[in-house]
């Protein structure tokens, strides 16, 4: 049984979950048995679809839609070349949410509100909430520096307000979340829930090989860097001795295997070189990386598979926000989330009664 307390924000309304708590799409740890144990648990799972073919995310929507009846979402990546298609995908299976890492063109969010799917892109600045929001997206979720994955620099204590000031759709905060007193702080700033990824990354339910998430418990708030000698963009990881080789090796060094990495993960995706390439332009278009940082890019997705999937800490690389100082435990998701709100509602009720 999940928690009788709830929180009731825009958050829960336009989605229709209980509790307003995300479960953020995180590349090979986001599947459906974990988004299925965290719907099931009242808060909004999301698939991350980035590292899935389209057969994959179609078979993962229906295995969610098997596992629990409850609103769930999926990440989609803006610039893929099949975009279009993943977008009717989830209209056909009525998914409820999507969320997007970059701006989604307009045409798509007009596509997905035609069917009353709710828009989320996720933003690091004012001025993306801004362009996204006048685009017709239905909330926004911001990460804050602490965030683990490609991240900013700037912290979440300053990212929320700035985005709140810009913009008067929902905003949802993440980035250095883990319990009832960031949701109630973050609820105090004006949010409508919060997003939390290495959190529900930590918990039970995630596919995460159990010595790996023990492994993540072992790291205090020190334990993560801010890297771009991955794919050469800021990336927050565990500060394993992989990632500390990785920081201390040359560009060249790092050429062969960067290349390999990205020959595995063409095959793995089942794209033929005309749309890989084809895909490698579009993102290239979208962000100001260079031809090095985009070759690199292609490197990201194998380096994570063989952390998160494989466990081989020796040849991989482990996402993680620096909330991992802070974490002690693996519970089930409807554990973590049960708590989450009953702490919140705690600290909230405490608030109130203080108030003068």
């Amino acid at each position: 049984m999940t928690t009788p307390q709830r929180i009731r924000t825009p958050l829960t309304e336009l989605t229709g979950v209980d509790h307003p708590i995300v479960q953020t799409g995180m590349g090979w740890v986001a599947g459906p048995r974990l988004v299925s144990a965290t719907a099931n648990a009242g808060a909004l799972g999301i698939l991350a679809s980035a590292t899935m073919t389209y057969e994959e995310l179609e078979r993962a929507i229906i295995e969610v839609k098997e596992r629990t009846d409850k609103p769930f979402g999926v990440n989609l990546r803006a610039d893929a070349g099949d975009a279009g298609k993943r977008v009717e995908l989830l209209i056909r299976h009525g998914v409820k949410v999507a969320s997007f890492a970059l701006a989604p063109k307009q045409e798509l969010i007009a596509r997905l509100k035609e069917h009353d799917i709710v828009v989320m892109p996720s933003v690091g600045a004012a001025r993306h909430a801004e362009k996204v929001a006048g685009w017709g997206a239905d909330a926004v979720m911001i990460q804050g520096g602490e965030g683990g994955g490609h991240t900013g620099a700037t912290p979440t204590t300053l990212l929320l307000p700035s985005v709140l000031d810009a913009v008067d759709i929902p905003v949802v905060a993440a980035g250095g979340f883990f319990d009832g007193r960031g949701l109630a702080a973050a609820l105090s700033y004006g949010a409508v829930g919060i997003g939390m990824g290495t959190r529900f990354l930590l918990t039970s339910d995630s596919a995460v090989p159990e010595e790996i998430r023990r492994q993540y418990l072992g790291f205090g708030l020190d334990g993560t860097v801010v890297t771009t000698k991955a794919d050469g963009m800021p990336h927050r990881l565990l500060r394993t001795p992989f990632i500390q080789g990785l920081e201390e090796t040359s560009v060249v060094k790092r050429a062969v295997p960067t290349a390999r990495r990205m020959l595995e993960f063409k095959k793995l995706s089942g794209a033929g070189w005309r749309e890989f390439a084809g895909d490698g332009l579009r993102m290239k278009r979208s962000s100001d990386r260079s031809w090095v940082q985009m070759t690199m890019a292609a490197n990201t997705p194998m380096l994570l598979k063989a952390g998160l999937v494989d466990g081989d800490t020796e040849a991989g690389m482990l996402a993680s926000g620096q909330v991992v100082g802070m974490i002690d435990d693996l519970p089930s998701c409807e554990e973590l989330v049960d708590r989450i709100i009953a702490q919140a509602v705690e600290r909230l009720g405490s608030l109130a009664g203080n108030l003068v």
